[in-house]
């Protein structure tokens, strides 16, 4: 996707952009492939990174309670495909990586960084392609606790938890 994508950040109660790119193992994803069905879709800097490496297996970790609330997981760098299949296998990862090599991804997100890599967000979407959170903070595994605490622990999976619940808002 080209363009120079959204004049702002993109936050809670937007709808999530349409985009779509090449995952690790050449497979096209998009909007789409999210609508139906909780969603997080969280933006990384630099695959193998150690700070990066930590909040994918992190995410990794919590795998299974994700997919058994129905929740998809799906990481995104501006790593090449290569780059990412390796990042995968070194991780362990059982979800699917985006390759968004040409940027246009966390451009049309709100999330590209003067560095050309994208900002540590994370997207908390509704089955119905809403954003419900934006997770933008550095410290790692606080990306996955919110993301359980809005998608899988809430007393209904993507609706909504308090923000007691959540640990206080959107990650400062």
């Amino acid at each position: 996707m080209s363009g120079s994508g959204p004049l702002r950040p993109v936050r809670a109660g937007d709808r999530v952009p349409e985009f779509s790119g090449t995952t690790e193992s050449g497979r096209t994803l998009g909007t789409s492939d999210l609508l139906g069905r909780p969603s997080v879709l969280f933006f990384y800097p630099k695959a193998g990174s150690p700070g990066c490496s930590m909040e994918s297996r992190e995410f990794a970790r919590h795998f299974p309670e994700f997919t058994a609330s129905g929740v998809t997981v799906v990481g995104v760098s501006v790593d090449p495909p290569e780059a990412q299949q390796r990042f995968r296998e070194s991780c362990g990862l059982p979800f699917e990586l985006v390759a968004d090599s040409d940027r246009s991804i966390s451009r049309r997100f709100g999330v590209l960084g003067r560095l050309g890599v994208a900002r540590r967000t994370t997207f908390l979407l509704a089955a119905d392609g809403s954003v419900l959170e934006v997770v933008r903070t550095w410290r790692p595994r606080r990306h996955v606790e919110l993301a359980l605490a809005r998608l899988v622990r809430s007393p209904a999976p993507g609706a909504g938890a308090t923000p007691a619940a959540r640990g206080g808002g959107s990650g400062r």
